[in-house]
Formats: structure tokens, C-alpha cells, sequence
């Protein structure tokens, strides 16, 4: 009996979890799910009904995107990803992304739902509270904590595609280097296609 996941192609906490998986070589049962007509079974599961939920054959039920990760990353972690950093920064890293860019990426990507400022202005709210953060450590260095891929490259990589793709000409001509070259490896990955590919 396989794990289930319900989840969301597209949405950053579902991919992150599904990254995490992939890499750890856990097959799972994979539920996509419809936002607007969420499963029974789902809400019966996890009364936050949102993706990704994990069901495991034992019964317990993992609601949350990091949880899962750790997860499947304590089970098999062939590639590195918790050993690659120190787990307090990449603790840090991933709650700055979690609690402070999320909102500002939101405001940038439903602009028109946030007509207090332009999205011009949530734009550069959302640079100036992480991405220069990120671009600034990624100029150093191929990944954010070290010399591999660490767990909060694959937690934080899902939310800087969104970021990338609400107006994707201006990110390819800002000078954006280190988080454009990152960017660019995980969208041609092996494991990013694998994750991302429709059933």
C-alpha cells in the first residue's frame, strides 16, 4: 500500500513536497486534486483541506509541505539534502520565504485583488523583503547553503518560479544573475520535470 498525496501541479507548497519525494525515490499514490470541488476524502483527512496532505499506510496523516519533506528526506536522503547545510539556517531561510516573501509574492502575482499600491510596487516590496537577499547569496554560490542543493533550495525554488513567471520579461532583463542561473537548473532538472509532468 503506496502513501497517498493529494496534490496541486502547480502549486509551490505541493511541488516542494513532491521534490522531496522524488528525490528520496518514495512512489506514492498522487491525488490531484480540484480546488474548487476538494475531495471528500481530503477533508475528512486534514480540515485545513489544502494540498499537499500525506497519507501514510499507518494511518498518520503529514498536513503540512515541510513535514513532508523531512519526512521522506529522514527515510532516504541519497543526494544530501539535510546534510548539505546547517539545519538552523536552513530553518531561517525557509521561514523568510514561508512568512515573509509569500505575502508579498501574493500581492505582486493578484495585484488587481491589492489596488492600494501598483504591482509595480508589490514588485519591488517583494525584491527589496527577499529576492535581493537571495540573489545576493546566490552570486556567491551555485546554491543557497553550500557547495549541493540543500532542503531549502527545494523548499524556497517553487516560490521564486512564481515569482519569475508573473512578468517574465522583466525578470530576464533585471540583473538578477545568481537567482536567474539557479532558477534556470532547477526548471531544466531532471527531478523538476519528473515532479512536474502531467498524468
Amino acid at each position: 500500500m503506496l502513501p497517498v498525496l493529494y496534490s496541486f501541479r502547480r502549486c509551490p507548497y505541493a511541488i516542494r513536497a513532491r521534490l522531496a519525494l522524488q528525490v528520496a525515490g518514495i512512489a506514492v499514490d498522487c491525488c490531484e486534486v480540484s480546488l474548487r470541488d476538494k475531495p471528500v476524502a481530503l477533508r475528512e483527512l486534514s480540515p485545513k483541506a489544502s494540498v499537499p496532505v500525506l497519507q501514510l499506510p499507518d494511518g498518520r496523516v503529514l498536513e503540512q509541505s515541510l513535514d513532508i519533506m523531512h519526512w521522506a528526506l529522514r527515510a532516504h536522503d541519497p543526494e544530501g539534502w539535510l546534510a548539505v547545510a546547517d539545519p538552523i539556517d536552513a530553518a531561517a531561510w525557509i521561514a523568510r520565504n514561508d512568512d515573509e516573501f509569500k505575502p508579498l509574492l501574493d500581492r505582486y502575482k493578484y495585484a488587481v485583488r491589492n489596488p492600494e499600491r501598483s504591482r509595480a510596487q508589490h514588485r519591488e516590496s517583494a525584491l527589496a523583503g527577499f529576492v535581493l537577499a537571495l540573489e545576493e547569496r546566490l552570486r556567491e554560490s551555485r546554491h543557497l547553503l553550500g557547495a549541493g542543493c540543500s532542503v531549502a533550495d527545494a523548499a524556497i525554488f517553487p516560490f521564486v518560479r512564481q515569482f519569475a513567471a508573473v512578468e517574465p520579461a522583466w525578470f530576464e532583463a533585471m540583473p538578477l544573475p545568481g537567482i536567474q542561473a539557479w532558477l534556470a537548473n532547477w526548471l531544466r532538472s531532471a527531478i523538476y520535470i519528473a515532479v512536474m509532468r502531467k498524468a
